[in-house]
């Protein structure tokens, strides 16, 4: 395989439910992701074509199609569940680390996260990398 390259999602800011209060349960909040998609962009160089890319815009939609439909109580389970969307979206993507941050979750904090870090392995499973 190739050297891998990052592709650079930042500050994408949607309005989802999540959270494990009531209010968090009724009320949308901003909800904040930034994503790294490690592939290979060698192919989409040499032939300028966009079949060839990873199509970043597709990815972005997905993510936030799934943060405005669910209702996670866990940004645990959010951010797992967005490292997943990636995969799903696009099989050329090798690995992503994806974070999910509340803005307005701390009063005394510009915001608050969890940041994984997720690789494809043969079969479709994930694994935890760190």
């Amino acid at each position: 395989m190739h050297h891998l390259d990052k592709i650079r999602i930042t500050n994408v800011d949607v309005m989802g439910i999540l959270g494990i209060k009531p209010e968090e349960q009724e009320n949308p909040q901003l909800i904040r992701v930034n994503a790294t998609l490690w592939v290979d962009t060698t192919p989409a160089a040499k032939s300028d074509d966009i079949a060839d890319a990873v199509n970043y815009r597709t990815v972005t939609k997905a993510m936030i199609a799934h943060i405005e439909q669910g209702r996670p109580y866990l940004v645990e389970r959010l951010v797992q569940e967005l490292a997943d969307i990636c995969f799903a979206t696009d099989e050329r993507i090798a690995e992503v680390e994806v974070t999910v941050e509340k803005p307005t979750a701390l009063r005394h904090a510009e915001s608050v996260g969890i940041t994984i870090h997720r690789s494809r392995v043969e079969g479709g499973q994930d694994t935890p990398e760190g």
